[in-house]
């Protein structure tokens, strides 16, 4: 009952629940008899219906006193109750993986193979907010997250870390075509791989993980670039870091986007064979797996499957974290008893 009458406020539990429910009942008990209480003073004569009638009427105005002040007192009830909102925090540092995203931005990632909500969608912007989610739970679970772009060349959009909105501002700045048209596999492999180990000028970023990951989203074959692929998968079993290849589409032609003279848009068809024996062969020297996503919007299923699969123990329990939030409410009875103070001698006001 106590946790309803929390989550109706908005918190997620009282450090008090005993005192909430006494200073509600006696809220209660008190307003009731506030109410019921025979007035000390007649009316103010300045209600010509209340003279009229000859009789006595419900004072509308006495009884939204009483209820303003009984909502104050209510409020201040949950403040003195101890109001409290939890959260896990990460496991500590150290027991989970250095994963980094790999992300292909060449200008086939605008192919339209998705429909979502009866609108279609850019294989960029699906894999952006798949990979988006993707990150923000293993965050949430104690791994430290980075992410590299490719298309013709390949750079670190953000490095490993455990700020999942540092990473979400760097995934919301990915847009097509920023690393160049073309599709450099090798190049963003061994760059990811060199962000995933650990730099040897801080202790933060020395501590032991459970595991270093790749994985790598691409709709292309390999065709820039000065890393061959196979090079750089060598490179990334020789440090221990497993990839996982995800490839999209296939051997087929699929709608692209493009600007029109006319300053609309218009769509053209194209064909962007991914290189599949590639992939799995990325996956099978380091110990990953490939997946296979036909379509943009078979990218859900591919990344809950990664997650499933790439799971660690952890030495710690999760840690809860509580937090109290009384001032919230210390306001609104704060507002609340100025606002029957001035209804009080304002509307309510009463001759002695």
């Amino acid at each position: 009952m106590t946790n309803a009458l929390a989550a109706w406020f908005g918190i997620d539990a009282f450090e008090r629940p005993a005192l909430f429910g006494a200073m509600l009942l006696a809220t209660l008990v008190a307003s009731f008899v506030a109410v019921r209480r025979e007035a000390p003073a007649l009316p103010w004569s300045a209600w010509p219906e209340a003279i009229a009638a000859g009789g006595r009427r419900r004072d509308v105005g006495r009884i939204a006193t009483a209820g303003v002040r009984a909502l104050a007192l209510v409020l201040l009830a949950v403040a003195l109750a101890g109001p409290v909102r939890q959260h896990s925090a990460p496991p500590p540092p150290g027991e989970g993986l250095d994963l980094v995203l790999v992300l292909d931005t060449s200008e086939s990632m605008q192919a339209l193979d998705a429909e979502v909500a009866g609108t279609w969608r850019t294989r960029l912007e699906l894999a952006r907010a798949v990979v988006a989610r993707f990150a923000s739970q293993r965050i949430a679970e104690g791994d430290r997250v980075g992410l590299v772009v490719f298309g013709e060349t390949a750079f670190t959009q953000c490095p490993l870390s455990s700020d999942g909105r540092l990473l979400g501002a760097a995934l919301d700045r990915v847009t097509p075509g920023m690393a160049g048209s073309a599709t450099a596999i090798g190049d963003a492999l061994a760059l990811a791989v060199k962000r995933a180990q650990p730099q040897p000028d801080g202790a933060a970023t020395t501590a032991p993980v459970a595991g270093r990951l790749v994985v790598l989203l691409t709709d292309g074959r390999s065709n820039a670039g000065a890393i061959p692929a196979d090079v750089a998968a060598a490179l990334a079993r020789a440090r221990g870091v497993r990839v996982h290849t995800v490839g999209i589409g296939g051997a087929r032609e699929v709608a692209m986007e493009r600007p029109e003279a006319a300053g609309g848009r218009g769509l053209h068809f194209e064909r962007h064979d991914l290189d599949r024996e590639t992939l799995a062969a990325i996956a099978t020297t380091t110990g990953g797996r490939f997946f296979a996503a036909q379509t943009s919007a078979d990218l859900d299923a591919v990344y809950t499957a990664i997650d499933a699969q790439e799971r660690v123990p952890r030495r710690s329990p999760p840690r809860q974290h509580h937090t109290t939030h009384p001032e919230p409410f210390l306001a609104g009875a704060a507002l609340l008893i100025a606002i029957e103070a001035a209804t009080a001698r304002g509307v309510a006001r009463r001759i002695p």
